[in-house]
């Protein structure tokens, strides 16, 4: 086994590669330390692609009184808006009145406050509908009149993940996906970490002046079981699962239903043609890995949103389901829809030994304020850390106005003629501005190469997996783009061969 060089020591060894990890990585890569990140799998594979896909404060949690993460959370929604408009972009929430439920006063103040406690700036406020004459009211059933439209912001969350982890390696880290940490040990000040490629099993040492453990609901696991530490918090494991249904109204609206168990459901214009509907809040146990929706919570979703709509939703309008294990801090609610959405960072360093940080809870709206939250933890260990600096930075391909996508369309459709409308959209909401550099040359289709099928192309497939760490067809279909809910059997298996080949043995992972 290859031994770390003390001459190559890195500054931050990263074990986690979902949002908070890769957040924390691109951080401090971009404050000058050296930086490794490894992740025992995909970016983004486990609980941040599985996310409701929202960049929102959280308006249930005004009722829990947690004003400072709502606040938080609330001026993070324009930051990313800024930082990355390809992936993110506005959206508006359409919160019918229910009678039954909270009274109209209730909903008004919580609005209110939603409005003012964040700075918002460019989102437009709260405003209230006439559900009869609206035609957001067209898709409900008649006994809701009135209601309430606000605006949160859409984020496509394993690509904001991606994203970061990109930024990071382009400022200097090296991104390690497939590549386990099998343990980590203290020794003369330093971490000595032994990491474990998963696809050949070679395995190598890495030394580091701090580990960050990021990684998600396997913290307390990567604590006791890697770093031989004990967990000084923590982790409740609840499980979110979401069903993404045939499209189930014309609208681009989205809707928030309260429920009578306390609950809401959000149903969400997705991928032009479809609706996700979500989430559910379950207690979890066991391998995180293995999360899967079940048949009662496919029913509660379905009869959560039959409620509202004039046309029940069944089993047969499901296309797709998921389901992610989201590792809240444990605080002692008693329900785990009360249990906070607020992240605690805990750092073990006595002295003379080697820091260990460690990421419990959280959530994807607020991963750039965690990062610096860890940053500044680890300060008094790095005496020549940087400033802060990712309030203002655009993440790759984000270089562009928060609302000029159309515009960018429009200029890449003119120079690529071949392009459709709706293809030009999709690479703009993927790429940003680094689209024409995953078309490069091209003067006509077959320049791209092989489609595989949706505009899925041979150029793009190389991209990511050059650019973007994808290793297997389901880090494209199901995570990087959302291909998987369009491409047919024959378009996966000539997927599968093509990133089989390209993946043969002498082929360089990108890092």
């Amino acid at each position: 086994m290859p031994i770390a060089d003390d001459k190559e020591i890195q500054d931050l060894l990263v074990v986690g590669g979902g949002v908070n990890g890769c957040g924390i990585a691109r951080d401090a890569a971009g404050r000058g330390l050296s930086v490794t990140l490894a992740e025992k799998g995909d970016l983004a594979g486990a609980t941040s692609s599985a996310s409701t896909k929202l960049i929102h404060g959280g308006l249930r949690y005004l009722e829990h009184r947690e004003f400072r993460l709502v606040r938080e959370a609330l001026i993070e929604r324009e930051v990313l808006l800024r930082a990355a408009p390809h992936i993110v972009w506005p959206l508006r929430f359409v919160l019918p009145h229910h009678r039954g439920l909270r009274p109209w006063p209730v909903l008004k103040l919580g609005l209110f406050l939603y409005d003012h406690l964040g700075g918002r700036r460019v989102l437009p406020p709260t405003r209230a509908l006439n559900l009869r004459s609206d035609p957001a009211g067209e898709a409900l059933r008649p006994e809701f009149r009135r209601g309430f439209e606000y605006s949160d912001c859409w984020v496509e969350d394993a690509r904001l993940v991606v994203l970061n982890a990109r930024d990071a390696a382009d400022r200097g880290a090296t991104v390690l996906t497939r590549t386990r940490c099998v343990s980590a040990r203290r020794e003369g000040g330093l971490w000595r970490a032994v990491l474990r490629d998963e696809a050949t099993g070679a395995q190598r040492e890495v030394a580091a002046r701090a580990l960050v453990n990021a990684a998600g609901p396997w913290v307390n696991e990567v604590l006791g079981g890697v770093a031989g530490v004990n967990a000084p918090s923590r982790v409740r494991l609840v499980k979110g699962s979401h069903i993404v249904t045939r499209r189930l109204y014309g609208h681009d609206r989205c809707y928030i239903f309260q429920n009578a168990d306390d609950r809401i459901c959000f149903a969400i214009p997705y991928e032009d043609e479809f609706t996700l509907v979500g989430t559910t809040d379950e207690e979890f146990s066991g391998d995180p890995a293995t999360a899967a929706i079940s048949d009662a919570e496919t029913d509660y979703l379905c009869r959560a949103v039959s409620d509202y709509f004039r046309r029940p939703v069944t089993r047969d309008d499901v296309v797709w389901s998921y389901a992610g294990v989201r590792p809240l801090h444990d605080d002692g609610a008693s329900r785990a829809q009360a249990a906070t959405r607020d992240y605690v960072l805990t750092l073990d360093a006595k002295a003379g030994e080697a820091p260990l940080l460690s990421v419990f809870g959280g959530k994807i709206t607020t991963y750039r304020k965690l990062a610096e939250a860890a940053m500044a933890k680890l300060a008094p260990h790095f005496p020549d850390l940087g400033r802060a600096w990712t309030a203002t930075a655009r993440l790759p391909g984000g270089d562009f106005p928060w609302n000029g996508g159309a515009a960018l369309a429009a200029a890449l459709r003119r120079d690529y003629p071949f392009l459709t409308d709706g293809w030009s959209r999709r690479l703009v909401r993927q790429f940003g501005t680094r689209a024409r550099a995953v078309l490069g040359d091209a003067r006509r289709v077959k320049d791209l190469g092989r489609d595989f099928g949706a505009g899925l192309t041979e150029r793009e497939v190389a991209w990511q997996m050059r650019e973007e760490w994808a290793r297997a067809p389901d880090d494209i279909l199901w995570r990087r783009t959302k291909l998987g809910l369009r491409l047919g059997a024959e378009g996966r298996a000539a997927l599968a061969k093509f990133m089989s080949g390209a993946l043969s043995p002498g082929a360089k992972a990108a890092e």
